[in-house]
């Protein structure tokens, strides 16, 4: 498997995880959805921002 690959797919796997979280978030809808296509559309860019800024969960709350 090529470098880039595996990048890819080590990228596509933190953008699904991403997306989980942010279902699983306790933000609004229309916050979900923003999240959301923010992290499809710009994948590492978005994946850093929702891992700096984005909605938590309400597990890690507790």
């Amino acid at each position: 498997m090529e470098i880039a690959g595996l990048g890819g797919l080590i990228l596509l796997g933190l953008a699904v995880w991403a997306i989980v979280n942010i279902v699983n978030s306790s933000a609004s809808t229309g916050g979900k959805v923003l999240w959301t296509l923010f992290v499809l559309l710009l994948p590492l860019l978005g994946f850093i921002v929702w891992l700096i800024a984005g909605p938590r969960s309400a597990r890690r709350l507790a």
